[in-house]
């Protein structure tokens, strides 16, 4: 038997009995071995056809479907399958809730090896669908084709996609009609701006050749009813970029920020080039218990706005602040936490290793009239030092909020050395928030656990875990 053969193989009837990180669900093979699935909902009963074979798993995909899982939900969205943005849409939002609180919690137990208090139910989403303030879509000449596309004799008509990549092929996109993530009138404006791109024979990008004129869309909301939205150009063609500018401005007039970038370099990502406002404002607000906070194109804020406010409630209510603490806010961002326990603490100082983002966060300090915060910039490891400690004192609280990688470990040492009462970590990734957990055991005792759900219909979940001195 050739080795393809051996890696590949087809078993039959499998009940599908859990989900695994990623979104994939979990399988047993006939010898007992784990079989990964990215096509199944626990309780589908199916055929697999195995497509890589590990020492200890499989991954492979169901085939066939012989039962339909009860915890399944038709999507409501008809490019479900195809983009790989909302991968629990067919499974119902009460067990998606379930599975994002068993996969914090084995996490923390297996991974951290931490000794658990009794875990908080997962705070849910009010909003299953239109609950992302931020997206980003893709132009293309030559948008994904479906099988079905390809074997008919149909003439497939406009070759043109604005939409997002087709999972794992960084070329390919999808074009979109309708997407079920952002409110309106974000469907509206992305159709448009693509039927009048096409009607006026503006050039879709294509990425292998690196030709055309259009790139990339953002589309930003917020709570306050401001509206972002920014193009970005290959190259620059006065003419015809302000042709679609100027189209998007009459059509929309609800658009408080329109903006372009002209990109010609091999990448479409933004942090590097000048964007420039071509009418109303450089940014939008965002508004929370009175505090307002400005976002411009490069701006990182939550993108689920309605939930960030319940999360940094609940990361403030874990601090549980009197207000004569020092706190220490890491991986600040724009300060949006620090400037949320301000007026709880005595004060505040904020490190991040993004220097426009400790700018913006200077700014709305300022803004919001705060005077009690503080805010340096520089990479975490090197600026969290001793000197740093005894420059701005000794802090009582720590806040940690990073990225998916977690703490690097001579942050972690350092937060040893310092020893605060009481560490409040935010992670949008508890296997590496268990990692960090792990190391802290010593000194500190998890007293209270609580995921937060920021995205529905994806296998994605924040976590706080407040950690007090043994």
């Amino acid at each position: 038997m050739s080795r393809s053969k051996k890696r590949k193989q087809l078993f039959t009837n499998l009940e599908v009995i859990d989900a695994a990180a990623k979104g994939k669900t979990v399988a047993k093979a006939p010898d007992g071995k784990v079989v990964f699935l990215p096509n199944a909902v626990p309780g589908d009963i199916v055929d697999v056809q195995t497509f890589k074979k590990r020492k200890a798993y499989y991954e492979g995909k169901a085939t066939q479907f012989h039962k339909l899982s009860d915890k399944r939900t038709t999507p409501a969205c008809e490019h479900f399958g195809t983009c790989g943005g909302c991968k629990w849409q067919n499974m119902a939002y009460e067990h998606q809730l379930f599975y994002k609180q068993k996969e914090v919690t084995n996490n923390l137990i297996r991974i951290g090896h931490i000794e658990l208090p009794e875990v908080t139910p997962i705070l849910a989403s009010r909003e299953h669908y239109f609950y992302r303030n931020k997206m980003e879509f893709s132009f293309s000449d030559s948008r994904w084709l479906t099988l079905e596309e390809i074997q008919s004799d149909k003439d497939l008509g406009d070759k043109n996609a604005l939409g997002f990549h087709i999972p794992g092929m960084w070329d390919k996109i999808l074009d979109l009609n309708k997407c079920h993530l952002q409110a309106d009138p974000s469907n509206a404006i992305r159709n448009s701006v693509k039927q009048f791109a096409i009607t006026n024979e503006l050039e879709f990008f294509n990425t292998r050749n690196q030709t055309g004129l259009l790139r990339t869309l953002m589309i930003r909301t917020s709570s306050t009813g401001d509206i972002m939205v920014l193009i970005q150009f290959f190259k620059e063609d006065k003419q015809k970029r302000e042709l679609l500018l100027d189209y998007i401005a009459e059509t929309f007039p609800e658009i408080t920020s329109l903006q372009y970038v002209i990109n010609g370099k091999a990448n479409d990502t933004i942090y590097d080039q000048e964007v420039i406002c071509y009418k109303g404002n450089d940014h939008i607000f965002e508004e929370m218990e009175g505090l307002k906070f400005k976002i411009n194109a490069k701006s990182f804020y939550q993108t689920n706005s309605e939930q960030a406010y319940e999360l940094y409630k609940l990361t403030r209510e874990f601090a549980n602040l009197k207000g004569n603490e020092l706190v220490y806010d890491l991986y600040t961002g724009t300060g949006t936490i620090a400037q949320f326990v301000a007026k709880k603490a005595k004060k505040v100082v904020g490190v991040e290793a993004v220097p426009d983002a400790i700018t913006a966060a200077k700014e709305n300090a300022q803004f919001n009239g705060i005077e009690n915060v503080e805010f340096f910039v520089g990479d975490m490891k090197n600026v969290f030092n001793q000197d740093f400690i005894n420059t701005h004192g000794q802090p009582d609280v720590i806040i940690t909020d990073p990225p998916r990688d977690g703490m690097h470990k001579d942050v972690v040492k350092q937060i040893l050395n310092i020893a605060p009462e009481k560490v409040v970590y935010v992670s949008c990734n508890s296997a590496t928030q268990a990692r960090d957990l792990e190391l802290m055991d010593n000194m500190y005792k998890v007293t209270r656990v609580q995921a937060v759900d920021m995205f529905p219909q994806t296998f994605h979940v924040e976590n706080i875990v407040l950690l007090e001195k043994r």
